[in-house]
Parts: structure tokens; sequence; C-alpha cells
């Protein structure tokens, strides 16, 4: 699992919004975001400073890009 910053994230995570690579994104209950790629493999992170509200954005946005995404059913978004 890789720990970082919500600005690192998003950085890192630029190059790879699109439906052509990441097939999945999600939200544990613990908060930890896994992003799972088309060729099988998956990145965890614990974005340690962000709340639920911004994790939430961030799954909007990908959402709008085509991704499929999931939150757990405690955080009663939407």
């Amino acid at each position: 699992m890789k720990e970082c910053s919500l600005h690192d994230f998003m950085k890192e995570m630029r190059p790879w919004l699109d439906k052509s690579y990441i097939h999945l994104a999600h939200v544990d209950a613990n908060g930890h975001f896994t992003l799972h790629f088309l060729d099988g493999t998956k990145n965890v992170y614990h974005i340690d400073d962000c709340n639920r509200q911004q994790i939430t954005q961030v799954l909007e946005q990908l959402k709008d890009r085509g991704i499929q995404t999931e939150i757990p059913d405690e955080w009663n978004l939407r």
C-alpha cells in the first residue's frame, strides 16, 4: 500500500485517468483507495490528507470518465 497526499495521488493517477487503463476504482470501509487496472494489476493507496467528501469527488471524476466506481455503503453518499 502506498501512503500519499491527495495531491500526489492525483498527480500519479493523471496519466491513467481513462477506462482504457482502469477497470475499477473503489474505496473500502477503512478509506483505502484501490485502482484495478485492465492488465490485472492493482494499486492500493492510503491518502492521508483528505476527507470522505474529497475522495468522493475523485470517484465522481473517475465515474464521469467511464470508470466503474464503488464506495462503502456506510458512507451514505448521493
